[in-house]
């Protein structure tokens, strides 16, 4: 473990980009403005991917003198994002996604749109994370947590583990925020010579019954875990002390540190994010009292955990991925509310495969009424049938929000339906406001 505060890098000064970086970019800008022009969308992402086509070394050249933080996980990595940005900003200009694009063309976007800011918070896809981290040479890597996702485009999580693993690898001097109660991560960073251990929490631990690397046991004392066999080595492999940890109030960190912390997100798990978020600002010398404040003011991230009103309803929107991700969302919902929608749709980004949800206890809902929604309303009906939920199937998901009584709804959706929900509810207010 490192001194958190004590191996800063210089960073170097940022240079050109070269005659070929330049024409990436000026088509890049063009291609943007075509997109926008056309109502297709802000054009970034198809911005960045023609400027990688141009010069695919650019994302090396725009990374180039930066102090960076790679932020990566199966879940929370939008969030985690916004709130080290938010704390970095204590220190600087920083160049970040607004949008959640983690693959290189989000991330070229990203750090194009503020070529002059000597930090960069990114967030990047578990896979693309050992090639983005040899192009910007990350100061900080923050691993927040890993699970089964989506099979047919992530693959077998351990084969996740392992690759990150060989990244970190080739970088030895980068510090590794890493969360100590996820057993899966700490296989990733075991290794690396700089660590920074944090007890972020993990509430879903169905991936983590063996060793990643022996594939012995895990056995499980309170917040404590150790394999029943040792490594290779013959070191043994069990929960790291960490030098950052909390509880419901506090913020606990090195040399006795104490900070109250009280954020605008919910959830256990986002106070874990922000916990994480601290501890990289900090390692990047930001001050730890600045950093938690910055990551306090953070609330609605990419349009999750925001309202919307849509006619007599005040519309909550909270997006879940995986079955980690799912069953942090469900622990998040307002038992109180007026109606609950369920939206689930099958394209490509959410995985084809919806099996998982058998993986989801829906039977947190036996006593609400939900309305089951989406592509893949009646795959998530069956469902809901098996948990002893009480529902109604209304596949369109605005439909689905008018079926509710009047007050507050909260919307659970997975990344498409939360995507076409929020841009249908975008279309409708925007009719219903004065003057439209």
């Amino acid at each position: 473990m490192v001194d958190s505060t004590s191996s800063r890098r210089a960073a170097a000064p940022r240079g050109s980009i070269g005659l070929r970086g330049r024409i990436a970019l000026g088509a890049a800008s063009a291609t943007a403005w075509a997109s926008r022009k056309a109502g297709r969308g802000q054009g970034s992402m198809i911005g960045g991917l023609v400027a990688l086509k141009i010069d695919p070394a650019l994302m090396t050249r725009l990374g180039r003198g930066r102090r960076t933080v790679v932020i990566t996980g199966t879940n929370g990595k939008s969030t985690t994002t916004r709130m080290t940005a938010a704390a970095l900003g204590t220190l600087g200009e920083v160049a970040t996604q607004a949008d959640g694009a983690n693959m290189d063309a989000g991330i070229v976007a990203a750090l194009t749109a503020r070529r002059a800011a000597p930090l960069a918070a990114l967030e990047v896809d578990e896979l693309h994370v050992p090639h983005v981290s040899d192009a910007v040479n990350p100061e900080v890597v923050v691993l927040l947590n890993l699970s089964r996702d989506q099979l047919d485009r992530v693959g077998e999580i351990n084969m996740i583990e392992r690759k990150l693993r060989a990244g970190l690898a080739r970088h030895p001097e980068t510090i590794v925020v890493a969360n100590c109660d996820d057993v899966l991560v700490t296989s990733a960073a075991f290794d690396a010579p700089n660590v920074v251990w944090v007890a972020a929490g993990a509430g879903w631990v169905s991936d983590s019954v063996s060793c990643p690397r022996t594939g012995e046991p895990i056995v499980w004392d309170g917040p404590r875990w150790r394999s029943t066999a040792p490594l290779a080595d013959g070191r043994e492999f069990a929960r790291p002390e960490p030098s950052w940890w909390l509880d419901d109030e506090n913020l606990y960190g090195p040399d006795g540190l104490v900070l109250p912390m009280s954020l605008a997100l919910p959830g256990r798990a986002n106070r874990g994010n922000a916990a994480q978020a601290v501890a990289a600002a900090v390692a990047m010398g930001a001050r730890a009292e600045d950093a938690v404040a910055a990551v306090s003011t953070v609330g609605e991230v990419a349009g999750r955990y925001g309202t919307v009103q849509y006619g007599p309803h005040t519309v909550r929107m909270l997006l879940a991925k995986n079955p980690a991700g799912w069953q942090e969302a469900l622990s998040m919902i307002d038992p109180d509310a007026d109606g609950l929608v369920i939206a689930v749709n099958g394209q490509v980004p959410d995985g084809e495969d919806l099996s998982w949800l058998w993986d989801v206890r829906f039977e947190h809902f036996e006593n609400t009424r939900v309305v089951a929604s989406g592509e893949r309303a009646t795959d998530l009906g069956v469902r809901l049938t098996y948990a002893a939920a009480e529902h109604e199937v209304v596949a369109d998901p605005l439909r689905a929000i008018e079926s509710c009584p009047p007050g507050r709804v909260e919307v659970l959706a997975n990344y498409t339906a939360f995507r076409d929900l929020g841009r249908a509810l975008a279309r409708e207010t925007a009719k219903e406001a004065p003057g439209a």
